[in-house]
């Protein structure tokens, strides 16, 4: 999988930018705010429909413009499908393929796969449990499309839900009463959606945990006889279920999900923390309560890690995504945002070596130095407005 050529009209900086690309690895170079980071963004788009940097589309459209346009070839098993985006802040965005407009933008997702390496990931290990959740649903949307759907569904009824506890509670504590019985439909609605959520990511953890101790020991080149367990990097989902999590469920070799029986677990827990719920006027249990458990060894990552094994921990993150994805049968576009400007130079060398075999890398950096030599290929300049191979 390879994008063959990226337009975009109005899209952060660009008025308009036009990009010729191949497969093997392109390093797009320029000087902080030439707008390098916006192109790879943008393919970052075409394949999630969201930005890495930020959590709404208003930004992606350039100051002064009323709309963004990104249009994106995409070269998958020898057949080629042109991406059309239209981004429009305050309205319903519009999606084409092969110049055909489709019901819904996220009807292209699955056309195009990234797994995009950038600084911001360091909030993935030090960041708060969000930063972790959107880790994991974002991969789960790109091996699953289907995905995008569910959670959805699930923020809706979520949105939907705590209205009505903080509402519910509220005339609780000023001597009324709640409806209950409304309340218990949208547990019904919350632990139907959130079953297939949480079902869904505890199969993902279950498949990503062995690449992500792999990559840890490729990255750190750390030895995975260290530890009793043979385990140097490990990752967990922690539920809000917690016991009540059926076992097994979540860990390598363990069982698949089941999304009725996760569905009764959930109804039975909200059921058991209704009354601190109307209390607190929010909802205490789902998939929007959980976390991802990053550790090393028996530690978390989060407040033991060094900053070179946080950059080690995220980095194994992604390249576990990226061999998972390949593994689904669609080898994911690499794309290396500034990111080796943050690392030492053997953890440059490693992940250089790591990744030169990609179908397509494409690399973006301020100096073209920090590029290791193992990523040598096509190079454009990025500076004053243009977009020029060299």
């Amino acid at each position: 999988m390879y994008v063959r050529h990226l337009q975009v009209t109005d899209f952060r900086s660009w008025p308009h930018a036009d990009l010729a690309l191949e497969p093997g690895i392109t390093v797009l170079v320029g000087s902080n705010g030439q707008g390098k980071t916006n192109l790879v963004e943008a393919i970052g788009y075409v394949a999630t429909l969201g930005s890495h940097r930020v959590s709404t589309d208003a930004p992606l459209v350039r100051d002064g413009a009323a709309r963004a346009v990104v249009r994106a070839a995409v070269v998958n098993s020898g057949r080629e499908l042109l991406v059309e985006l239209e981004i429009t802040p305050g309205k319903a965005n519009r999606a084409r393929i092969n110049r055909g407009a489709v019901a819904k933008p996220r009807d292209v997702l699955g056309i195009l796969r990234t797994v995009l390496f950038a600084p911001e990931d360091l909030a993935i290990v030090r960041g708060d449990p969000g930063e972790r959740r959107r880790f994991l649903d974002d991969l789960l949307v790109s091996r699953s499309p289907r995905y995008a759907g569910v959670r959805a569904d699930y923020d809706r009824v979520l949105k939907q839900r705590s209205a009505l506890l903080k509402s519910a509670g509220a005339a609780r504590r000023g001597g009324g009463s709640a409806d209950v019985r409304t309340l218990e439909v949208w547990d019904g609605h919350l632990a139907r959606c959130g079953a297939e959520l949480l079902a869904g990511r505890l199969d993902l953890v279950a498949a990503i945990a062995p690449h992500v101790t792999s990559a840890y020991a490729n990255v750190a080149a750390t030895d995975e006889a260290t530890l009793p367990s043979g385990r140097v990097a490990d990752v967990r989902y922690r539920s809000s279920l917690g016991e009540s999590l059926p076992a097994g469920c979540g860990v390598p070799l363990g069982k698949a999900a089941d999304p009725a029986e996760l569905e009764s677990a959930l109804l039975t827990e909200l059921e058991r923390v209704r009354p601190q719920e109307l209390e607190r006027g929010v909802s205490l249990v789902g998939p929007h309560r959980d976390d991802l458990e990053l550790l090393l060894g028996d530690l978390p990552a989060k407040g033991y890690a060094s900053h070179g094994e946080s950059w080690s921990f995220v980095l194994a993150l992604r390249l576990a995504s990226y061999h998972l994805l390949t593994e689904d049968g669609a080898e994911p576009v690499l794309i290396l945002d500034d990111v080796f400007a943050e690392l030492d130079r053997r953890r440059r060398a490693r992940l250089a070596d790591l990744v030169a075999g990609a179908e397509q890398v494409l690399v973006t950096a301020a100096v073209a130095e920090d590029v290791p030599p193992e990523l040598a290929g096509a190079r454009f300049d990025v500076r004053e407005g243009e977009v020029r191979r060299v």
